[in-house]
């Protein structure tokens, strides 16, 4: 079962077989990620496959971590698999358990 984690705060967790993989990161269902330690973001990248990645802060009591964790709202149609799924990075641990 995966987790993210972030200053020893599970942010995320879900069954093996609800998480997608994609080049090598767990994207993570909605309903898998503790939302109350998410913040919108205004920032948003590019991917020349998946389309634009919007971002979240991973937002800890004492910590904020800003444009931690991304997700593609409108993949396009190469990705579709993930859309709305959030992945993580920049420090926040995806750990196997």
């Amino acid at each position: 079962m995966p987790k993210a984690i972030w200053q020893g705060v599970v942010i995320a967790e879900a069954s093996t077989d609800a998480v997608q993989l994609v080049e090598g990161n767990v994207y993570f269902p909605p309903q898998a990620v503790h939302a109350k330690y998410l913040k919108a973001s205004s920032h948003h990248t590019v991917c020349s496959w998946k389309g634009i990645a919007s971002y979240y802060d991973v937002v800890v009591p004492g910590a904020i971590n800003a444009n931690a964790a991304w997700f593609y709202p409108q993949p396009k149609e190469a990705a579709k698999d993930v859309a709305g799924f959030i992945a993580f990075w920049r420090g926040v641990q995806v750990l196997e358990s």
